[in-house]
């Protein structure tokens, strides 16, 4: 039995599909049950609710021999600190009490650079992952950078501005990976009963890419001129804070953007593993381009 968090979410609705598609036996936390992939509510246990509340994660981890983990984003929450460790102490009480063998929980890079402890979001990721190893639970956090698919955000400006945006320098090479290869690593741990302890798995894509050789490869993918726009730090928070975030998930943001120009996501090579097959020009090819064009 694998249980899978937010299914209808951008990883984990593929993290679902995979693992169908392998036939196993799945369980999912899901407030709403119609907002399923088609074809999945028939093959799958559901139970409803929040996967913050005891009550339903107690539930949903009887059995369990493995558990696919992702906290939500909540741009309203008071602190990140409550939105990642808060709302997961239900989980990590309730993978002790039913037993629950192995989680695959999506996390971040940076862990030991010195950026680690002053990176917003990434800072509490990194807080999660120590908080679920300290129960004991064999424990694989998959260290991502930024992803691809966060520029569909953008799919409108791409398309009538030709310009995409973020608080960093538009010259810095950083890894990059898809939701797909994402979901692809999650499902295969999540699959795999012979795992034990304690260990990052870092997705990173298969190059370093600047946002400017992004702007590049998106204007040849899309046969339309493309560039890349620096934002001010305090444009970028004000911006987010107007669609809706509290002022200290806003800076939360903010402080984690400050941290990946630092380096934050320099620190693993692939070298020692953890390349992803994607690349960013097949991405925009298969993702970015139905989504701008369409």
């Amino acid at each position: 039995m694998i249980v899978v968090t937010a299914p209808t979410g951008q990883i984990g609705r593929q993290v679902l599909g995979r693992l169908l598609a392998e036939g196993e036996h799945v369980r999912v936390i899901v407030r709403d049950a119609a907002r399923l992939p088609a074809g999945a509510r028939e093959r799958v246990e559901v139970v409803e609710g929040s996967h913050r509340d005891l009550d339903v994660v107690t539930k949903a981890f009887a059995g369990a021999d493995a558990v696919f983990w992702l906290v939500p984003p909540n741009p309203r929450a008071e602190s990140v600190e409550a939105a990642y460790l808060d709302f997961s102490r239900p989980a990590c009480e309730a993978f002790t009490a039913q037993g629950v063998a192995r989680v695959v929980g999506v996390s971040a890079l940076g862990r030991g650079t010195a950026m680690a402890g002053k990176a917003g979001h990434v800072t509490a990721t990194l807080a999660l992952d120590d908080l679920i190893a300290s129960t004991g639970v064999a424990y694989r956090a998959l260290a991502l950078p930024s992803f691809m698919d966060n520029l569909l955000r953008q799919a409108e400006t791409i398309r009538d501005r030709g310009v995409f945006t973020a608080p960093v320098s538009g010259d810095l090479r950083a890894p990059t990976c898809s939701t797909g290869d994402i979901a692809a690593v999650a499902a295969e741990l999540l699959r795999d009963d012979t795992w034990t302890g304690v260990e990052e798995v870092p997705v990173l894509g298969p190059e370093d890419l600047s946002h400017n050789d992004m702007a590049r490869i998106m204007s040849e993918v899309l046969g339309r001129p493309v560039r890349f726009q620096r934002v001010p730090d305090e444009d970028f928070r004000a911006r987010l804070v107007g669609f809706g975030m509290t002022d200290a998930v806003a800076r939360s943001m903010l402080d984690m953007m400050r941290a990946k120009e630092a380096g934050l996501d320099n620190g693993v090579s692939r070298a020692s593993g953890g390349g992803s097959p994607t690349g960013f020009r097949q991405w925009c090819q298969e993702v970015l381009s139905p989504a701008v064009l369409a």
